[in-house]
């Protein structure tokens, strides 16, 4: 697989890398450990080496499934994982306090069974934390060889430039993909005056770009699309039509419509390294076949003209987690 670098900061990485959240948590019951062990290594053989986790997943269950699965080849990839959350639990609220995120750090070189995090993320800004005083803990942190790289999630423009002014940021990791363009009015230009690479997660629409949802499915009790409007059952029946686009182009190309949304996102910019997730070993093959892909110059103006004309109904998150993201 070839790999790309993640704006100035000179992390390279794979092309493609492997979300594992939903290999533990958000999206139904947790897999099989040897069986997620296997897909990660899977993974891996099909040449990703750049692997995302965090602290919330799992209050460090997930970071502990991935450590095992990588420490025979830790060197040869690039591990994400993140902090941000209080007590590692997205529902318990934001705490960015360097205190915090020390500790965080320490349990999450514990649990990934390593010496160093390539790329530490904040989860959310915290409001009650300047972040200032994130960027100078982090600083620490890396003269210390504890964290290499580090980043923010679903930051607002202001953030990004303070906290980059403080210690480079290496790559910004938001939602972005034919399913939730929103980056594309502010922060893509951002990250491209300031070097910072952009880190594309549910590249695939939370599972709907790949053609397998549609106004009848049903999601498991614990799936969180439950609570989020834009799936719910009406506006999945409405939104439809960006599938029936999708599913176009991927029968011109002899491809699958995942294939075509990731192919989509890499033709967008250099820097951009998207992390679709599953937990189905066909499934991932099947995505990192999107890496071989390459949409012409014609195909990637048809996709933006025909955009214009969809409108994507529904929120993307329920109102208490849109508060999170954008500061």
């Amino acid at each position: 697989m070839k790999t790309r670098i993640l704006g100035n900061s000179g992390l390279e990485v794979s092309v493609l890398g492997l979300g594992c959240m939903g290999l533990t948590f958000g999206y139904g019951p947790a897999a099989d450990e040897q069986h997620a062990i296997a897909l990660i290594r899977r993974a891996y053989e099909l040449g990703v080496t750049f692997f995302d986790s965090a602290e919330a997943y799992s209050q460090g269950g997930n970071e502990i499934l991935l450590g095992k699965a990588v420490q025979s080849f830790r060197e040869k990839v690039v591990i994400a994982t993140k902090f941000g959350f209080a007590e590692g639990d997205s529902s318990k609220g934001v705490n960015s306090r360097p205190e915090r995120i020390r500790q965080v750090a320490e349990n999450s070189l514990k649990y990934l069974k390593t010496d160093y995090i390539d790329l530490f993320y904040q989860h959310r800004v915290d409001p009650n934390v300047p972040i200032e005083d994130v960027a100078g803990t982090i600083q620490d942190l890396i003269n210390e060889g504890k964290v290499r790289h580090w980043g923010l999630s679903e930051a607002g423009v202001d953030s990004i430039r303070r906290a980059h002014a403080v210690q480079p940021v290496a790559a910004l990791q938001s939602e972005y993909s034919l399913f939730y363009r929103e980056p594309e009015k502010n922060i893509i230009p951002l990250l491209k005056e300031l070097g910072i690479g952009f880190v594309p997660f549910s590249p695939l629409g939370k599972g709907f770009l790949t053609g397998t949802i549609n106004e009848n499915t049903q999601f498991d009790p614990t799936d969180f699309r439950n609570v989020v409007p834009r799936f719910s059952q009406e506006n999945r029946r409405a939104n439809h039509i960006l599938v029936d686009l999708v599913l176009e182009i991927a029968a011109n190309n002899d491809a699958t419509p995942a294939q075509i949304s990731l192919a989509w996102l890499l033709a967008q910019k250099p820097w951009i390294v998207p992390i679709p997730g599953t937990t189905k070993i066909h499934r991932l093959e099947e995505n990192m076949g999107g890496a071989d892909i390459v949409l012409s110059e014609n195909e990637l103006n048809n996709i933006a003209n025909a955009l214009k004309d969809i409108e994507i109904v529904g929120a993307r998150y329920p109102d208490h987690l849109q508060k999170r993201v954008g500061n």
